[in-house]
């Protein structure tokens, strides 16, 4: 049955039903719509043939932690929420909302916390001052971010700083029963201590994008297959917690909002080809230095990678304009 079909069914549904009464119509249909994008997926994953298929499963009511409204069942009144059949509530704006609100959506985080999330259409437009300066960027373990104009960021590993915390925490939600008092509470301090390390590794990279958003017209990254390197478990864990594709992420929407370009290429031999003169001078992964035997050039290996995809991401752009 699709989606259209079941939602035609909620009349007989909340006649059978009197409990179903109280709920938003637009929440149920929220439901049958999530119902129907997990089946879609999954005969998607089975007809490609690719991984497993991956069965929707019964989210209970530890599972299900958000719903979505719509045109009506809210009411926006300055810093007030109010919910038709919930209640009224007092929020705490990270920002003020401009455009036209379209969808409220209500999320539980795991730590108990409740999120009310705006989507909003006809958003005024705020672009920053025209750059004509260009930067690549090459990430990394070692330094998380290095530029062709020679900046670089060190990594917070804030991850690797807190596992001592979180394996305490989680040592002690193993030892507490199953479905006691103890056991709950537990668990929410192993979800705190999580959400204090995404929190954190989010405004790291926030600010990192931030900086190269507001000076440069131009940025060039590498397009990285990440679930393919995660895939070596000597590095597996310290990739994740670098969060490259988070990154990358984050400077291709504030781009769009800011007027700046960003420009994915290859990452193919960005390492080894010298940006000097363009010969290829194979080296491992050990090997942090960059010394060309051809023309002398001795650099960060590093830095060499990132002023080869800079000249990459601007062949490319150029060539973009060329067609146009």
């Amino acid at each position: 049955m699709s989606a259209y079909d079941q939602s035609n069914e909620l009349i007989d549904l909340k006649a059978a039903f009197p409990e179903y009464r109280d709920v938003g119509s637009q929440v149920l249909q929220g439901v049958l719509e999530r119902l129907n994008l997990a089946y879609k997926a999954f005969f998607r994953r089975v007809k490609s043939n690719h991984g497993k298929g991956g069965f929707p499963r019964f989210k209970g009511r530890n599972r299900y932690n958000s719903f979505t409204l719509k045109q009506v069942g809210w009411k926006l009144d300055g810093k007030y929420l109010t919910i038709r059949n919930v209640g009224r509530f007092k929020l705490r704006l990270s920002r003020a909302i401009e455009g036209d609100i379209k969808t409220v959506t209500i999320c539980r985080a795991p730590t108990g916390k409740w999120y009310a999330c705006f989507s909003c259409d006809n958003v005024p437009e705020r672009y920053l001052a025209p750059s004509d300066k260009a930067v690549g960027i090459d990430v990394g373990l070692k330094a998380f971010v290095v530029d062709s104009d020679g900046g670089k960021v060190e990594p917070p590993r804030v991850l690797r700083e807190a596992e001592a915390i979180l394996r305490r925490k989680q040592h002690k939600l193993s030892r507490r029963v199953k479905g006691s008092n103890r056991r709950r509470k537990a668990r929410v301090l192993v979800a705190k201590a999580h959400e204090k390390v995404k929190n954190q590794r989010n405004d790291f990279l926030h600010k990192t994008a931030n900086y190269y958003i507001a000076n440069y017209g131009l940025i060039a990254i590498e397009d990285l297959r990440i679930q393919n390197m995660v895939q070596n478990r000597h590095l597996s864990k310290s990739i994740s917690d670098s969060a490259w594709g988070q990154f990358f992420v984050y400077l291709d929407y504030k781009a769009a909002e800011a007027g700046r370009i960003v420009v994915k290429v290859s990452p193919r031999d960005t390492s080894q080809n010298c940006s000097s003169c363009g010969v290829k001078v194979p080296k491992t992964l050990a090997v942090r230095v960059h010394a060309c035997p051809n023309c002398g050039l001795v650099l960060d290996r590093d830095e060499n990678a990132a002023i080869n995809i800079k000249a990459a991401g601007q062949a490319v752009q150029e060539l973009t304009y060329a067609i146009a």
